[in-house]
């Protein structure tokens, strides 16, 4: 095992783990991983069924998720050319705590509703 990952520290302003975990932390990019779980997905079906994320975001963050190893890009040689998305092993790792997280908010969000306007009742300027 590499020593060196023992000397990573979170709550560093200077460490890379922050990028990861501002990557993780993107709506967009817990949506993709969520969906790239149950199997390989096209570009285009990608764009149509996380609703709401232009196909620039959605290029940006693919690129980004592949670049920390969590999905892989693969090139289909067909006209037009088909693009298709999967998860990687690393990717794997990570696909329980996206469901749960996404569970947690489906489930929670009655509650986070009424305290959003309790808060916002209690703090009228």
């Amino acid at each position: 095992m590499n020593k060196e990952h023992l000397d990573w520290n979170v709550y560093s302003n200077q460490c890379p783990t922050r990028e990861v975990l501002a990557r993780l932390a993107d709506k967009w990019a817990l949506l993709i991983l969520g969906r790239l779980e149950s199997g390989p997905v096209r570009f285009n079906n990608l764009r149509r069924d996380v609703q709401g994320i232009s196909q620039k975001v959605l290029t940006q963050t693919l690129r980004k998720l592949e670049r920390d190893g969590l999905i892989a890009r693969q090139v289909f040689a067909t006209v037009p050319v088909t693009v298709e998305y999967s998860i990687t092993p690393l990717g794997q790792t990570l696909t329980k705590t996206v469901s749960v997280l996404m569970h947690w908010a489906e489930k929670n969000m009655d509650a986070v509703l009424a305290a959003q306007a309790a808060y916002d009742a209690a703090n009228v300027a």
